[in-house]
């Protein structure tokens, strides 16, 4: 019978969890195995009884980080509006709004690990591409049916706007990062929201 609880995760689960954060807070490469078993509250003996390495736990931790994403951003009220573009600028909305605390809480764990090891690591690069490309996956839906309605001769594609919207995200944590603060990565996101709303010709009833 397992004993863990809601409010004491698995040692697989906290060891995920610590590597989030510690990650988030240090880079990938000055993380050690002490350093996430330190924040998890466990021993090397746990760590290495669930994970061969400090990859092969960043590579779960890729797949554990996009699932809690993609949990947050299923339940998050825009999903129940019933516009396609009214979702994606409230998709937009919702991110600006989880800018907020500090950097490790908002940053992106995919990002942060990506840009030190696409060379050097390529199974935790391959992990980042895949779960960024979850996230794309589930904006290209609602970008299709949005341009169908409001941009339907544009020459852009769905896939290429919603790369774009992620590649300002993480450019907008870059900077973030860099001025010690998340002020810039809302301005950035700002900016993302007016662009993406000049993208597309509602009647004028519908804008905003």
């Amino acid at each position: 019978m397992n004993s863990a609880t809601p409010s004491q995760p698995d040692g697989r689960t906290r060891l995920l969890d610590a590597a989030l954060q510690v990650i988030r807070t240090q880079g990938y490469s000055a993380t050690t195995v002490d350093d996430i078993c330190r924040e998890a509250g466990l021993t090397k003996g746990a760590f290495f009884h669930h994970f061969r390495s400090k990859q092969d736990l960043a590579v779960e931790a890729a797949a554990h980080f996009s699932a809690m994403a993609e949990t947050l951003f299923g339940s998050a009220p825009y999903r129940a509006l019933t516009d396609p573009l009214d979702r994606f600028l409230a998709y937009i909305d919702f991110r600006s709004a989880i800018i907020d605390g500090p950097l490790p809480q908002f940053t992106c764990l995919l990002g942060t690990m990506v840009q030190e090891t696409y060379e050097t690591h390529p199974a935790i690069r391959k992990a980042c591409d895949t779960y960024i490309g979850v996230h794309v996956a589930g904006l290209v839906e609602d970008i299709e049916a949005a341009k169908a309605l409001y941009a339907p001769g544009a020459t852009w594609s769905a896939q290429s706007l919603a790369l774009h919207t992620q590649a300002v995200l993480q450019g907008a944590f870059v900077l973030a990062k860099a001025k010690g603060g998340p002020e810039v990565a809302r301005a950035c996101v700002s900016h993302l929201r007016r662009y993406i709303a000049c993208l597309f010709q509602r009647p004028p009833s519908k804008k905003e």
